[in-house]
């Protein structure tokens, strides 16, 4: 057999596996009113879920990153395949029982097993094609919206069927992905072959990246910890700053670098590339309901699909614009589809969400790109430690926060247009991530009649299309800092890969 087509099965097998990673994704995406209505979640509490399904993935990627050269990539995807297996059998069990606690914990296994899937699947695809990185790795990661789209069509063609059953085909493409690994025989990477020490992969991330690192995966921590425990515990941000800062300081002794400046520059902007992309996406069906309350999962497919395509397709386009201008134009674009979302009446709706596809389909992906042609030294660590960032500012505050925000808008609304229905359906406040929100009591929501129903319904819809125009701020921030980084580079002559000897 030769290396081109060890390859090819290779890259199938991780392309199929990141599709595993997103079909759980793009399932959850269509149900969330079903989890709502079973549950009883408010909407902060359903966004604390969604929330979990996303950044634990940054503890797996962390971790792997780092010690994933010593036990190979093999060992690392057996693990991926055995968290997503236990993650189905745990959230069934969930839904059977009614038990909040097992979804959660479910969901965070989810949330692991994905992100063990992305810390061996990128080194290894810019390994194999390490002369064509931004456009394999972009084509690699059409298997994520390939994944959302068949998730969020299994969700919707399941229909009237339980939630048991719609989770328990998750199980369909771990299989597949399962089978595809056993047979594969994995490289080794880049930064080891070319002999880059550990030390120096170390100085790439450096002690700046290090402190953004640690203090979000304590902010993580403390979250899990609020899980667990029945008393809340409370962390002050000084105590937090001060850990962080250690962790940093140690970085920095043992390395001696900052790390790469324009690394750490990636690393700021990912909260928000993450929250862009990941957190619209996990709210995109229940937003697209106000307008299309039949058709949103629907739409949501249909973007998925766009995205899947135009990542297929990824080399030339990398090639006219190159990857920073790509990511330049992305950004703009993704403003320009989130504005469009908030203020397109229902019979555009549609268009606004073709634009937005468009927007954010290479955000993600090319910015892997960019990351493993500029900073090949950083080995695994560089190259997953961007994502993991990622997840970590938009899990722990982005989609809460996005959560938060539709309920109080919810709350203020409902108690100044509406304040007889206000007090027929108010849930109260409950203890949340950033404090007391207010809620709806959901079981007094279901036993409305119909014209109060439809009142709620009004206010509840407006709510979350003002959602999609206040998320039009953070690809707004990442525009700026791709200019710059688009001056920054131009001025040094253009973007040009780096390539270790």
């Amino acid at each position: 057999m030769t290396n081109e087509l060890e390859n090819k099965k290779l890259f199938w097998a991780c392309f199929i596996a990141l599709v595993a990673t997103s079909f759980f994704f793009g399932l959850r995406s269509v149900v969330v009113g079903q989890l709502v209505s079973e549950f009883n979640f408010s909407q902060a509490e359903i966004g604390q879920i969604l929330g979990v399904g996303l950044w634990p993935f940054a503890f797996s990627i962390i971790i792997f990153s780092l010690i994933i050269d010593k036990i190979g990539y093999k060992v690392s995807a057996y693990f991926a395949i055995i968290a997503h297996t236990l993650a189905v059998i745990g959230t069934v069990y969930a839904v059977i029982d009614k038990s909040a606690s097992w979804l959660y914990w479910s969901t965070f296994l989810v949330a692991i097993a994905n992100g063990t899937v992305e810390a061996f699947i990128n080194p290894v695809v810019a390994t194999i094609y390490n002369k064509e990185k931004s456009k394999w790795l972009n084509i690699l990661h059409a298997g994520w919206p390939a994944g959302l789209a068949l998730g969020a069509a299994a969700g919707i063609l399941l229909g009237g069927l339980s939630l048991t059953v719609k989770f328990g085909v998750c199980l369909i493409p771990v299989v597949v992905y399962a089978a595809m690994i056993f047979p594969c025989r994995f490289p080794v990477q880049e930064r080891v072959a070319a002999g880059v020490s550990y030390k120096d992969m170390l100085r790439e991330v450096g002690a700046l990246g290090f402190f953004i690192l640690t203090w979000l995966t304590i902010m993580g921590l403390i979250q899990v910890a609020n899980t667990i425990v029945s008393n809340p515990v409370t962390v002050s941000v000084s105590v937090t700053l001060v850990i962080s800062l250690l962790i940093a300081g140690s970085a920095f002794i043992f390395t001696g670098s900052l790390g790469n400046p324009m690394f750490v520059v990636i690393l700021i902007t990912m909260p928000f590339l993450a929250t862009t992309e990941l957190g619209t996406d996990t709210w995109m069906a229940e937003l697209l309901a106000a307008d299309f309350p039949k058709a949103a999962g629907w739409i949501f497919v249909m973007v998925s699909i766009i995205m899947t395509i135009l990542r297929f397709y990824a080399g030339p386009i990398v090639h006219k614009f190159s990857p920073i201008g790509l990511l330049v134009l992305s950004a703009a674009l993704a403003v320009v589809g989130l504005i469009f979302l908030g203020v397109a009446p229902a019979g555009i709706m549609i268009i606004a969400a073709i634009v937005y596809a468009f927007g954010k389909t290479f955000l993600w992906s090319t910015t892997l790109g960019v990351v493993s042609e500029q900073f090949p030294k950083g080995g695994a660590l560089t190259l997953n430690g961007v994502s993991a960032v990622g997840v970590l500012g938009m899990g722990i505050m982005g989609t809460p926060l996005m959560g938060l925000f539709l309920d109080t808008g919810i709350d203020a609304d409902l108690k100044e247009q509406e304040p007889a229905l206000y007090e027929i359906v108010d849930g109260g406040l409950r203890s949340g991530m950033f404090g007391e929100t207010p809620s709806l009591n959901m079981e007094a929501v279901e036993s409305l009649d119909e014209v109060n129903a439809a009142k709620l319904g009004a206010i509840i819809n407006a709510n979350k299309k003002d959602a999609f125009f206040r998320q039009a701020l953070l690809p707004g921030f990442l525009f700026v800092a791709y200019f710059g980084m688009f001056l920054y580079y131009k001025k040094g002559g253009g973007y040009r890969p780096v390539e270790l000897e």
